[in-house]
């Protein structure tokens, strides 16, 4: 497999999350790959998002189980604004980073390991909706999970290079003020202004974030009113949750359900969930991250071990206590923008150490 020449056909095949017909292209893509390298191919179809693929070398128990997502979060056309280019030992597009090129990593190391002797059995999930929450294929992931020995996130790596070993929970809450509308002119004195009942809301619900545990919350998002000469009735807003340590995601609910109206007139309606759960460096991943590391070592490679606020379908997996390393992509940075780039040798960097893994793990 020609790494760069894949790559680019990934990346020029743009696939957004809610464009169910374009992820599937990029399926049938990953589709042909896997079937060249000897996989029997199973597909998972979806009604509204794009469908899932399951890939599978060898008949035997426990495989090694990668996990890579197809969907982007980058509309139809970026590609004509930020095209795929190579610079300077960069390479740059829509994607490249998170994460066609973890495609392209997690096949080529199949591949190399398959040439160099690799007996176990492996697993190859491509999902089409993680980066809208995973809603489709949470299952899927865990119940191949608990059949596997060790799963290997094909996310990208941090910036030098280091695997991520911990992970925040990402939970979101909704909250809608409702008031009553009236005439800004005529008749101020009888409405109930939702916005400003928001105002006080949200100043509470800042507060919740503690930096001591790791727990933030971001109101990112609010609307509200019609025109300037109508005191708003309805008000929401969109609340980012990030938690690290057990029990702050239960915490947190009990705290926002405690909010209550101040202005009279005005109503509260909240709802809320946790979408992944925390993925913290425990027992079980000092261990799995130690043995990688010394098997890395045996090829001159020295392993770092990392973590950041974002969530990814690793965070489903370690509460399982299956083993599980994240961050096995390729490394760049600016993902989710137009400056979005790996760096290219990271690509064989990558393959020969996921290689090496496949093959004595």
């Amino acid at each position: 497999m020609d790494t760069k020449s894949f790559l680019q056909l990934l990346v020029e095949t743009e696939s957004p999350s809610h464009d169910k017909d374009a992820v599937n292209k990029v399926a049938s893509i990953v589709i042909n790959e896997a079937k060249k390298l000897g996989a029997h191919v199973e597909v998972i179809e979806n009604v509204e998002t794009g469908n899932h693929v399951i890939s599978k070398w060898g008949s035997g128990k426990n495989p090694i189980l990668f996990l890579c997502h197809m969907d982007t979060v980058f509309p139809l056309g970026t590609i004509d604004k930020t095209p795929y280019r190579e610079l300077d030992g960069k390479i740059f597009g829509p994607g490249t980073l998170d994460m066609k090129a973890g495609i392209v990593i997690a096949l080529g190391a199949i591949e190399d390991a398959i040439k160099n002797g690799m007996t176990r059995s492996v697993t190859l999930l491509c999902t089409s909706d993680e980066e809208i929450g995973s809603l489709t294929s949470r299952d899927l992931i865990e119940t191949l999970a608990k059949e596997s020995d060790l799963a290997l996130v094909m996310e990208s790596a941090l910036l030098d290079g280091s695997l991520k070993t911990w992970r925040k929970g990402v939970g979101e809450f909704w909250v809608k003020t409702k008031g009553i509308a009236s005439h800004a002119g005529g008749d101020h004195e009888k409405g109930r202004n939702a916005i400003e009942e928001m105002a006080h809301q949200i100043i509470k619900i800042q507060k919740l974030t503690d930096y001591s545990k790791q727990t933030t919350l971001n109101v990112g998002v609010i609307n509200g009113g019609t025109v300037s000469n109508v005191v708003p009735e309805e008000c929401t807003i969109q609340v980012d949750v990030r938690v690290m340590q057990p029990g702050e995601w239960e915490r947190l609910e009990s705290e926002m359900q405690k909010l209550k109206p101040i202005l009279d007139g005005t109503s509260l309606q909240i709802t809320g969930g946790l979408n992944r759960p925390p993925m913290p460096f425990d027992s079980v991943m000092q261990t799995t991250f130690e043995k990688a590391k010394a098997i890395a070592k045996e090829i001159g490679m020295d392993l770092k071990a990392g973590g950041t606020g974002g969530g990814s379908d690793a965070n489903f997996i370690a509460p399982l206590e299956i083993p599980v390393l994240d961050g096995m992509g390729a490394v760049g940075e600016g993902y989710h923008s137009e400056r979005e780039f790996i760096f290219e040798s990271s690509l064989d960097e990558r393959i020969k150490l996921i290689s090496e893994l496949l093959r004595k793990w």
